[in-house]
């Protein structure tokens, strides 16, 4: 999904989605962006596992008799 980068008001970015509607993502999230930068959102496969495969690791770690 992209988005454009509307406006910054405190602490949050009010994007724009693809639909049109609006929405506040914290500023945080965002360094060095600017009004209108188009910021494209998408999930990462391949760290997701990773970080699951971990939590699993830890689970079992603490778990193990």
């Amino acid at each position: 999904m992209k988005v454009i980068i509307d406006r910054f008001e405190g602490e949050y970015a009010i994007v724009e989605l693809e639909l049109g509607n609006f929405v506040n993502i914290p500023k945080i999230l965002l360094p060095n962006a600017k009004e209108g930068d188009v910021v494209k959102i998408e999930i990462d496969k391949n760290e997701t596992k990773f970080q699951r495969k971990k939590i699993e690791n830890l689970i079992e770690k603490v778990f193990k008799d």
